[in-house]
């Protein structure tokens, strides 16, 4: 495991001591669990700005967001995303999800 050091602010880190105390655990666990979460956050969030956009397919946005076809239809349609892909880049993804 690789250590990674960071300055954060004190009001974080009275937080953080918080959420420690409410979770039993220490410092570095909620630290590793915040980063886990965070960055599958940030990673849904510029999929599902990218895929609004029309930069990106379904098949593309689920990369970016790490998860799987079937999950990033599950989280477009919580999300009511629409598309702006053009009907080619449609029938390209209905077919690889047919393939699925």
């Amino acid at each position: 495991m690789t250590t990674v050091s960071a300055r954060v602010p004190d009001e974080d880190e009275d937080e953080l001591d918080e959420v420690a105390e409410l979770l039993g655990e220490d410092r570095s666990s909620v630290i590793r669990k915040a980063l886990r979460e965070g960055l599958e956050e940030i990673r849904v969030r510029v999929a599902v700005e990218r895929y609004q956009w029309g930069e990106v397919s379904v098949n593309e946005a689920a990369r970016i967001a790490g998860v799987s076809l079937a999950e990033w239809l599950e989280i477009a349609r919580e999300r009511n995303l629409t598309t702006q892909l053009k009907t080619d880049d449609l029938e390209r993804d209905a077919d690889t999800a047919l393939k699925v």
